[in-house]
């Protein structure tokens, strides 16, 4: 009785494994690959300053016409280049109605202030604050895009923002000009 059990499950799993199978390779939908090379470009951010929920749908929304390639404030002129070459276009100025181009930042928490009300993680698209409710949240600042999209649902107000540390690839020598005076 069992080992009839056993086979008629081994029959199953064999026949349903051949069903998909056949179906993953009869309905395989290949992604575009345009819009895997333009996201790729993008700088990740997810911050929706480019009037799009975040850098894939906007990817999307540049392979398909729908918006032009001089959108994205964290990608800056650099981004919009970059986009460019890769589909063929004159660079642009970066429209300014979608924000302007800065330095890249990141936020930190001041966790003696915070409260634990967990807004900010439920705001950050990328999962880069850690904490608990009504424990103090902290910042993965390798994870941190700078979208500052944590900022504004805090109600105390213990979320700054500062300046991304270039790191020691970023190092240069000063000019021997600016050490003299």
């Amino acid at each position: 009785m069992i080992l009839s059990a056993i086979v008629v499950l081994t029959l199953l799993a064999i026949l349903f494994g051949l069903l998909l199978g056949y179906a993953e390779k009869h309905f395989h939908i290949e992604g575009d690959p345009v819009v895997d090379q333009i996201d790729a470009l993008l700088p990740q951010t997810q911050c929706g300053q480019c009037d799009y929920p975040g850098c894939r749908p906007y990817a999307e929304a540049i392979a398909d016409g729908e918006a032009d390639i001089n959108q994205c404030p964290p990608g800056g002129q650099p981004g919009i280049v970059a986009l460019a070459e890769l589909l063929g276009r004159e660079p642009k100025p970066l429209n300014e109605s979608h924000g302007e181009e800065s330095i890249k930042t990141v936020v930190i928490i001041d966790e003696k202030i915070c409260i634990g009300c967990t807004l900010c993680i439920q705001a950050c698209p990328v999962d880069a604050i850690v904490g608990a409710t009504k424990q103090m949240h902290t910042i993965i600042k390798d994870e941190c895009t700078g979208c500052d999209l944590c900022i504004p649902p805090c109600p105390v107000e213990c979320i700054y923002v500062i300046p991304r540390d270039t790191g020691l690839d970023a190092w240069s020598w000063p000019e021997p000009r600016a050490l003299q005076g």
